[in-house]
């Protein structure tokens, strides 16, 4: 069967994940544009390999090719979508780059010098940051607010509201 970029566009619009974000969305919209096979340096740009590597997997039988009149390689756009493919991730949402975040509700805040300890009840979970009494003055917090804890590396950061 020959695969046209018109039945590749049908296949991927129709694929696409239940609640895809932005970048998942731009990702297809790409693949919806592209042709219905890419020579090797525009397969290997869009899958993020070198050229040496799609002949590699081309010769360990990892990547189907064709052969175009010259003798070329050539990846079919199926192939460049199977290499692509991840799955979806939960979008990190205001601008923040964290993926850890914790909405729920302040229980506790203790100010103390130019420090405060701040929990907050998330679900099952009690996560507590040492954060500047400043923070806590400009976010507002008090007991019994809605907050969400962002962990980014060893660092808990709070912003307000529902997050």
């Amino acid at each position: 069967m020959v695969k046209t970029a018109s039945s590749t566009r049908s296949r991927i619009s129709g694929g696409m994940p239940p609640g895809a974000g932005a970048r998942t969305r731009a990702a297809y919209a790409m693949l919806w544009h592209m042709p219905s096979d890419l020579t090797l340096g525009d397969a290997a740009r869009a899958i993020g390999v070198s050229v040496d590597t799609l002949r590699r997997w081309d010769r360990a039988g990892k990547l189907q090719t064709t052969r175009d009149e010259r003798n070329q390689r050539r990846v079919p756009s199926s192939e460049v979508e199977r290499l692509t493919a991840r799955p979806p991730r939960h979008a990190a949402g205001d601008g923040l780059s964290a993926r850890n975040r914790f909405s729920g509700v302040v229980r506790s805040v203790e100010v103390d010098g130019v420090m405060a300890l701040v929990e907050i009840e998330a679900g099952p979970h009690r996560i507590t940051a040492a954060i500047t009494r400043d923070a806590v003055e400009e976010l507002g917090l008090t007991e019994g607010m809605r907050a969400t804890a962002a962990v980014k590396a060893t660092s808990v950061m709070i912003e307000k509201g529902d997050g």
